[in-house]
């Protein structure tokens, strides 16, 4: 176990499917019951992980936490806010080591340390100044003492990103509330890998919470350069969700619809991006698309975790878009990325 100040902070194990040898393995015997010795070496060695990427064809990768909470939000509950703050600073100082090591190749996004407001914008600032390309954040800082991000007391964090250029990045499962809900997805009597499965399905929905509450807050009206991305969340869901937003809010909130600049589903396409991996057949696919935006979407591998594209990501990604147009391809592969992250 890591230990701050007698907190326990995450398990020291494998936390992947990607064996030593490159073979994958079935989630439950790997996650629970592999030392760090049998995970492969990609999942913690930047050196290795670039010559995955080279075989898997992959230019650059962003990187996000594991044991810490995937928000950094169990390194935040420290209770001693000083020893909570230089560790923040001590990881993301180490994140900037990796990305500049890599020359771009890898982005390790910085942790803010969300249960202040102050405290975020200082370090959006710092860490930009180091050369970061997006900052990953906690959706539920209210689980930390801080308000919640509905809360326009959090305007001037939004602003420095959006300043900055720093895209404000949800990954599924990014806070002590959204992991409490993913214990409780489950029934019971279930074997530990369907409660798996079952969990990692509800995951990917759980970021619609995150999606609906930020478009609500009318953050984009006030920040309309600030973007957001839904990570390892899917985009098969998108369509719907926006779809029933804008009719619930029609229905529920005509006088509070009225005070935004556009519908609520279209701030998606101008602010928002999603990530595709594995969801919709190859004729499905172009329609997904469609609804979701060419220009919203990212492509994603998930390396080492159980939902991971592996062991040909690029290749099982290019036979699913084989419906989709080279310049749509070319945009979800890499191009909007590209851009997204200043590469």
């Amino acid at each position: 176990m890591w230990v701050f100040d007698g907190h326990p902070v995450g398990r020291y194990s494998a936390g992947g499917v990607v064996a030593r040898d490159g073979s994958k393995e079935e989630s439950d015997t790997a996650l629970h019951h592999w030392t760090g010795d049998e995970i492969h070496e990609g999942a913690y060695n930047p050196q290795v992980r670039l010559g995955v990427m080279d075989d898997c064809g992959i230019d650059v990768q962003v990187i996000f936490p594991s044991t810490i909470g995937l928000g950094g939000q169990d390194l935040a509950m420290v209770d001693d806010e000083a020893l909570r703050r230089l560790t923040v600073e001590l990881y993301n100082d180490r994140q900037a080591q990796i990305q500049e090591e890599s020359k771009n190749r890898l982005l390790p996004l910085p942790l803010m340390p969300a249960w202040s407001i102050d405290a975020c914008v200082e370090e959006a600032t710092r860490v930009a100044a180091l050369g970061a390309r997006g900052v990953n954040m906690t959706s539920d800082p209210q689980d930390l003492g801080a308000p919640d991000l509905a809360s326009p007391q959090w305007d001037p964090f939004w602003e420095a990103c959006a300043g900055l250029r720093l895209p404000v990045h949800f990954h599924i499962g990014a806070s002590v509330t959204a992991m409490g809900f993913y214990g409780r997805y489950p029934w019971p009597s279930h074997p530990p890998s369907t409660r798996l499965a079952i969990g990692g399905t509800l995951l990917f929905i759980g970021n619609a919470r995150v999606v609906v509450n930020v478009i609500l807050a009318r953050i984009f009206d006030r920040y309309p350069d600030l973007k957001m991305v839904s990570m390892e969340s899917g985009c098969g869901w998108i369509p719907f969700i926006l779809e029933a937003l804008d009719y619930e809010m029609d229905e529920n909130a005509p006088s509070d619809l009225a005070k935004f600049s556009k519908k609520p589903s279209e701030y998606f396409r101008s602010n928002l991006y999603a990530t595709y991996w594995f969801e919709s057949s190859r004729d499905r696919l172009p329609a997904l698309v469609e609804a979701v935006g060419e220009d919203s979407i990212l492509f994603e591998t998930d390396f080492p975790h159980p939902t991971c594209l592996y062991l040909r990501p690029v290749e099982r990604a290019r036979k699913q878009m084989a419906g989709l147009s080279p310049e749509v391809r070319a945009k979800i592969f890499g191009e909007n990325a590209r851009r997204l992250y200043r590469l």
